[in-house]
């Protein structure tokens, strides 16, 4: 609990996966990924109760190993590739305040794929969120310029082009503005943003930017680079 809130940490982890198979149960480090989601969510101070959201009974089983509770199994309509974290989550709170007796103030989203968090990050996020009045608050990284939406380009009938027509003015790196992306580290999201606004991101969103390296895993090659990321700490 933080400034009397109840926090319910919520780990989605799907047993589907086509980038890779069964992807929340391969490993960083010799520990599955929902299993560091769950190393993780245990020991932030803020957080009241952590959960698995999930379909598959390995996952859960191994969620349970790394301290996270597991009392109800996602239903089938939400464990598709293409479900909304909003529906998921708002699954898991109501799931849970049924199953505990309680209302909880607070979801934090901790997805599995993104294993290099640490216990500050998230605490950090909880923290701006409640303390800063805020609906949610998206952990986001800075965006290399490489990426910038100017710098990115099409192939259409076999032709070359600018993804926007702008593209074609910049000559150096330093004309490009900032930008910044998810990084999936932590979403902070208040009860009322999840069931009245009917959204992960309110009407008043903060932004916790985390610097150093963070991947969020979706191919083999995000995998094996994370995995030396961890070795080389």
């Amino acid at each position: 609990m933080y400034r009397n809130a109840r926090i319910l940490s919520v780990v989605p982890a799907r047993g589907g996966s086509k980038g890779i198979k069964l992807k929340n149960l391969r490993e960083v480090g010799g520990v599955p990924l929902v299993g560091l989601a769950g190393d993780i969510s245990v020991h932030v101070p803020e957080i009241d109760k952590s959960v698995v959201s999930t379909d598959h009974d390995e996952i859960a089983r191994v969620a349970q190993l790394h301290g996270l509770s597991a009392p109800f199994r996602r239903p089938e309509h939400l464990s598709g590739d293409r479900i909304a974290d909003l529906d998921v989550l708002t699954n898991a709170l109501l799931e849970m305040e049924s199953l505990d007796g309680v209302g909880y103030d607070y979801v934090v989203m901790l997805q599995p794929t993104s294993p290099l968090r640490t216990v500050e990050n998230v605490s950090s996020a909880i923290q701006m969120c409640i303390d800063g009045g805020y609906d949610a608050v998206w952990t986001v990284s800075e965006t290399d310029s490489k990426a910038h939406p100017l710098k990115q380009l099409t192939i259409k009938d076999n032709k070359l082009g600018y993804f926007d027509p702008k593209g074609a003015q910049i000559v150096a790196r330093q004309e490009l503005g900032k930008l910044y992306h998810r990084n999936g580290v932590a979403y902070v999201i208040s009860r009322s943003c999840l069931i009245d606004q009917k959204s992960i991101m309110g009407e008043k969103t903060g932004a916790l930017l985390i610097d150093g390296p963070l991947i969020s895993i979706d191919t083999e090659w995000d995998l094996a680079l994370t995995n030396f990321i961890h070795s080389a700490k």
